[in-house]
């Protein structure tokens, strides 16, 4: 068989995939998509939690079950691993899996400090395995609409100059929109979760809690806005004010991406629903995109497209494909990406950008 041969039939063969975890997103999201996706062969799960680990494997047809990431990692068999875990616990799983060789996709945030990303990205380079971080926004049909949209007037001229970008997210209820499937318990305890050493060293212990709750977040949109610009070089990202309440969490961030002011607005509310909203100012018109609910399948986004001008005009385009679901779209990329060998659109080292990003918001924040 030539190379071209192999590599037509490899984009062919449906991706041998293993899947560390099996709590609230694993279900909700990972393994209800992975299980039906045809580029997807879901060969095996581990779980710490056997009875957990069985009831799960028995419910996605999933052949073989390890008691540990560890075990997993040192199947030949397996291609890819998908993550979803405790934020003190998904990285070192995805640092042990990268550098047993496998190309992982694991949950945001990758990292809680700059120091534990750069040991993620050193497991990616010393064992081969490729990295990407589920920022779903990026696959969400208005958010790349408007990534498009941003594009086409960038490079056309004839709207000016971009002005700004506002990013909205006073949250609400982040688990509206789910469906009420059952998720499947059981009565067996959690092992402790060893959280030392994982946060910035110069991070105050009353900031903690706070620190990791905004992180938690605001990490999507600080990501998202630096896809909506296209900017990728540290050296164009910069953190100019922050101005958050006692709780951490409530505010406004300003930060210049690639020359434009950009600003992230941050509450919790009690709305039933979700709030979040990215919007791009150019002098001739703006965009702006309405975050669907995260479990909303389809999530049916919302785009406004105002030109100004002589005839002004405001377009409601509706985002393609009707069917899209963020979480879905973002695993079928994981998918092709493997079996293709592309690079992935939300890489590990870009993820590092937005750890460094958040330290510095977080290192003023204790400051003031």
């Amino acid at each position: 068989m030539t190379t071209q041969d192999g590599a037509s039939a490899a984009l062919d063969t449906p991706v041998r995939l293993g899947y560390v975890g099996c709590g609230f997103i694993a279900q909700h999201v990972h393994l209800p998509n992975f299980s039906t996706l045809p580029e997807c062969d879901l060969v095996a799960l581990a779980e710490v939690r056997p009875n957990l680990g069985r009831a799960v494997a028995e419910q996605y047809r999933i052949p073989r079950l390890y008691a540990s990431h560890h075990e997993l990692a040192e199947d030949k068999d397996i291609e890819a691993v998908a993550v979803s875990a405790d934020y003190a616990l998904q990285g070192k799983i995805a640092a042990d899996l990268l550098r047993a060789g496998k190309d992982v996709l694991m949950e945001k945030p990758m990292a809680v400090s700059v120091a534990q990303a750069e040991a993620i990205l050193a497991a990616e380079r010393d064992g081969g395995g490729r990295l990407m971080v589920g920022y779903m926004k990026r696959f969400d049909p208005a958010n790349l609409l408007m990534r498009e949209t941003i594009r086409q007037w960038r490079s056309g001229g004839e709207k000016g100059r971009l002005l700004y970008l506002r990013a909205h997210g006073y949250c609400g209820n982040w688990t509206a929109g789910r469906d009420r499937t059952t998720i499947l318990a059981t009565d067996e305890p959690m092992p402790p979760v060893p959280r030392e050493g994982l946060l910035p060293d110069w991070l105050p212990e009353a900031f903690a809690n706070k620190y990791v709750g905004y992180l938690q977040q605001y990490t999507h949109n600080i990501n998202l806005a630096m896809f909506m610009l296209d900017v990728t070089d540290p050296a164009e990202m910069q953190v100019r004010a922050v101005d958050l309440d006692a709780d951490g969490l409530t505010g406004v961030v300003v930060l210049e991406l690639g020359g434009t002011r950009v600003t992230i607005e941050s509450a919790q509310t009690r709305f039933h629903s979700w709030e979040e909203h990215t919007q791009v100012y150019f002098e001739g018109g703006w965009v702006h995109a309405w975050s669907p609910m995260l479990f909303a399948n389809p999530g049916n986004p919302r785009i406004e497209i105002y030109e100004g001008g002589a005839n002004p005009t405001y377009r409601y385009p509706v985002p393609q494909p009707l069917t899209a679901w963020h979480f879905r779209e973002e695993a079928r990329h994981f998918l092709e990406a493997v079996r293709s060998r592309a690079a992935f659109h939300s890489t590990g080292a870009i993820a590092l950008n937005d750890a460094r990003l958040l330290e510095d918001i977080y290192r003023r924040h204790v400051a003031q």
